[in-house]
């Protein structure tokens, strides 16, 4: 495998715990929670590679999204 692969494949990966961690958090459906993050800053940071965000472990991501959502609703 290439590199591009390999970052892709992990980037995937990432995304389908993030997803998940949300889903627990919030007590909602995969399906929901899928939405919430693929409407997250978090989730164009992590495609884009800002920073070097998407090596941060998938539970502060997800949380990083919970908490962003929270913070723009007030």
């Amino acid at each position: 495998m290439d590199d591009e692969l390999l970052e892709k494949n992990y980037q995937e990966r990432l995304e389908e715990r993030i997803i998940a961690k949300i889903a627990e958090t919030k007590n909602i459906s995969l399906s929901d929670a899928m939405e919430f993050y693929y409407n997250s800053s978090i989730a164009d940071k992590i495609a884009t590679g800002l920073y070097g965000i998407q090596y941060l472990d998938y539970k502060v991501l997800a949380q990083l999204a919970c908490d962003q959502a929270a913070f723009t609703k007030n």
